[in-house]
């Protein structure tokens, strides 16, 4: 939702006709937040690989009687950058697609979700690229969801169905992790656009990310806030590669 709300104002102010711009200049002129800053970055779209490690988790489906999860190394990012000078910041959302395994109408689906920051400082002079080391911090959440169809589909009276008995539920797991690596991005220029004062040039950032995730938490499942004790909570530390495209823009003065 926060990457969402950034897209429909920076869309909005970039779209927006120039007499908004126009309207109060002298007062922009004299005490606007514009007038002392030159704001850039991008509105991204990323897609990740980074290999996990749910061997544990497959253990205990296994012991139960449920296939093993094929679960999806693949992530896939919103994000945006913002740029200050040499220094590169860039956050966002993520998820994996979900993967399923069934047996006898107990089914169960199993993804995970993200949410990162990354600061990075660009060692190039060039306009025309990017190449940066990063150091970032990550929070996400695997999801475990059970449906049980054959329990819940035993009855058609609703009193009956209040207290039936299943084993439909939803388990989630907390992680913390650091993100150590760089980022290079070749800078694809458009036609700058002029709107009365200011001037946004525009430009397609097409790049790669690649780096070494580390798990440093992994927490307990959890249904709700309850914990439960015993439960698979082994570290996914892997290699992390990220391909990269959006559209950029910087505002002059």
């Amino acid at each position: 939702m926060k990457n969402f709300n950034y897209l429909l104002v920076l869309t909005a102010f970039i779209l927006a006709p120039g007499a908004l711009l126009a309207q109060k200049a002298d007062t922009a002129k004299s005490h606007g937040w514009m007038m002392h800053h030159n704001p850039a970055g991008a509105m991204q779209i990323q897609v990740t690989y980074r290999k996990g490690d749910i061997s544990q988790l497959n253990a205990a489906l296994n012991a139960n009687g449920i296939p093993s999860i094929n679960q999806s190394n693949i992530w896939i990012n919103a994000s945006m950058s913002h740029l200050f000078k040499n220094w590169l910041f860039e956050d966002g959302i993520g998820f994996t697609p979900i993967a399923s395994s069934n047996v006898n109408d107990l089914k169960v689906k199993y993804n995970q979700y993200q949410l990162f920051w990354r600061a990075g400082y660009n060692l190039s002079s060039s306009s025309s690229y990017r190449l940066y080391p990063f150091a970032g911090v990550n929070f996400s959440a695997a999801r475990l969801k059970v449906e049980d169809k054959a329990r819940v589909q035993n009855t058609n009276d609703f009193t009956g169905e209040l207290l039936n008995s299943t084993s439909s539920k939803t388990l989630w797991q907390p992680n913390f992790g650091i993100e150590l690596g760089a980022g290079y991005d070749f800078l694809i220029k458009m036609k700058t656009k002029k709107m009365d004062c200011f001037e946004i040039e525009r430009n397609i950032p097409i790049g790669v990310r690649a780096g070494y995730y580390i798990n440093a938490y992994a927490g307990d499942w959890k249904i709700d806030s309850y914990k439960l004790q015993n439960s698979p909570n082994q570290k996914q530390s892997a290699v992390f590669v990220t391909f990269n495209v959006g559209l950029g823009y910087k505002v002059n003065k």
